[in-house]
């Protein structure tokens, strides 16, 4: 939506009058997580939102994988996918288990899952 303001300059989106709504405002700011919670939550998106994580962590939705094969997978090192892989451990979104000298990794939880899919639908769409 295209605006027209007071000095004759088009402003996209903003409203033509002042008007504040207090019981809208006061729902809107009841629904506002907390502080941390936006921390915590703004961090994983930045870390789940590189193109290179979200194509590890595709992989990973597929199924349970060794650093060597998501390499294959991912057309990268293996050196390179084992520091992303830190980076998605430390954040909280893969988890591993060791099978004698082999880590296979794999999605920590079904939220991760879910945020995966949600996005690659978004972008389809």
């Amino acid at each position: 939506m295209i605006i027209a303001s007071q000095e004759g300059t088009v402003s996209e989106g903003v409203c033509e009058v002042n008007c504040v709504h207090p019981e809208a405002v006061a729902e809107a700011r009841a629904a506002l997580p907390d502080g941390q919670e936006v921390e915590t939550a703004s961090a994983f998106l930045k870390l789940v939102g590189d193109p290179t994580r979200l194509k590890i962590l595709s992989a990973l939705k597929a199924r349970e994988l060794c650093v060597c094969d998501l390499a294959a997978v991912v057309g990268l090192s293996e050196s390179a996918v084992s520091h992303q892989l830190r980076l998605l451990r430390a954040g909280r979104v893969v988890t591993f288990r060791k099978a004698g000298r082999v880590a296979y990794y794999r999605l920590l939880d079904h939220h991760v899952i879910l945020l995966i899919e949600s996005a690659l639908d978004h972008a389809r769409e």
